[in-house]
């Protein structure tokens, strides 16, 4: 028997208890089951006045990723918004039941990846960058003012197939698998629309890791978040955070700035440094996080002179350097990633996704980045290879769409 024969057969018997008695081009529904464990913990609120992902604590995985539009229609571009909240709304709700559309000799309706799958705390995350408001969609006027093309940086070495998009996507969960599959649905609904233009992969450690709940490690052993802005203080997040009206964007009111940085360390040479080396580097003790001086992570910063006239944490130190006069405030999401090795030296391809949220980039990100930039120890052991900035939207209702403060 032939092998397509065969496989035709195989296909038949495994359909047939669903499709008998169904006619073609109707709806086929798998009811699957799903573990005793589920519960309202391991999901978040899609709809809602901020959109989720930006003061969601911060899941274990992570993918981030730009989209190029391939159209020039603001109804294409309002049709694209409005199946991407359709399907971020399911897959963060979590179903019962998969339903697989049309004919069975079709593509289904969904990739099917993640069938009875709990969906971990899934939040999908949707934002527009610069480049949407060049006149393709008639949205130039629309601009918001703080949504600004970043200045170049002293020592970047950005690589323009990793950086900028029309849209940006910041997808977070606590299984990579459904964090992936929320992007591939994603992609596969852009299709004719819109295409991907980088994507990236990112990781922390899981609860089970870090069963002490402590502030993260990234990939250089020291603790990364400490003294973060606390997202469950609603006032501190309306003055950091949350954009509103009277920064004159009216559209923008309960969205966001999201800065998102692709920072290449390193790895083997940091790793050939002395513990001292390298404390000083980054302003902290590394078993600890306390800053140098000090005994413990929360300790405020010891910026004083010392006995011997020299300041407690060197001048050229990370942590002194991003802290400044401590009126600049961001929110930080920040993941590691790994993308294996780099064929041309041979050496890790691994390092930190940056990603912060704040009211104004002027006035937060780019000082803080502009002080790093010129004086920071750690521009030594790190390479700033992939940027981009996006206008997260406000949330919505439903019945709504990501976006429609904007389109409508």
């Amino acid at each position: 028997m032939k092998a397509g024969a065969l496989a035709g057969r195989r296909l038949a018997a495994l359909l047939a208890p669903f499709v008998a008695g169904v006619a073609v081009g109707a709806v086929v529904t798998f009811v699957l089951p799903r573990p005793s464990s589920a519960g309202s913990e391991g999901t978040v609120p899609f709809y809602g006045e901020h959109q989720a992902g930006i003061a969601t604590p911060s899941q274990s995985f992570a993918f981030v990723a730009a989209f190029d539009l391939t159209t020039n229609s603001r109804n294409d571009l309002r049709e694209l918004m409005k199946r991407w909240t359709l399907i971020a709304a399911r897959l963060t709700a979590g179903t019962d039941e998969q339903s697989v559309s049309g004919s069975p000799l079709s593509p289904p309706s969904d990739t099917g990846e993640t069938f009875g799958y709990e969906p971990c705390r899934l939040t999908v995350t949707f934002g527009a960058g610069p480049s949407l408001f060049d006149g393709r969609f008639g949205l130039s006027s629309l601009r918001p003012a703080a949504l600004v093309d970043l200045p170049p940086f002293l020592g970047d070495r950005l690589r323009p197939e990793l950086s900028n998009g029309d849209l940006g996507v910041q997808i977070c969960a606590d299984d990579t698998q459904v964090a992936f599959h929320a992007l591939r649905e994603l992609v596969r609904a852009a299709r004719g629309l819109a295409v991907l233009r980088w994507s990236q992969q990112g990781f922390r450690p899981t609860p089970e890791a870090n069963a002490g709940h402590q502030t993260a490690r990234n990939l250089q052993g020291f603790k990364d978040g400490t003294l973060n802005v606390d997202s469950s203080d609603a006032s501190l997040m309306n003055t950091v955070v949350w954009a509103d009206g009277s920064d004159g964007t009216l559209w923008m009111k309960g969205g966001s700035y999201l800065v998102f940085r692709r920072i290449r360390m390193h790895i083997e040479v940091w790793d050939r440094s002395s513990l001292h080396d390298q404390e000083n580097t980054i302003g902290r003790h590394k078993e600890t996080g306390a800053p140098l001086g000090s005994s413990r992570e929360s300790d405020t910063l010891p910026l004083f002179v010392g006995q011997q006239g020299s300041p407690v944490i060197p001048e050229d130190a990370h942590v002194r350097l991003a802290h400044g006069d401590g009126s600049e405030q961001i929110l930080r999401r920040p993941y590691s990633f790994a993308n294996g090795i780099d064929p041309r030296t041979g050496e890790l391809d691994a390092g930190l996704l940056f990603i912060c949220f704040q009211r104004d980039p002027r006035e937060q990100f780019i000082p803080i980045q502009e002080r790093l930039a010129k004086s920071d120890a750690l521009n030594e052991y790190i390479a700033h290879v992939g940027s981009a900035i996006f206008a997260c939207f406000p949330g919505t209702r439903k019945g709504g769409y990501i976006g429609e403060t904007l389109l409508n």
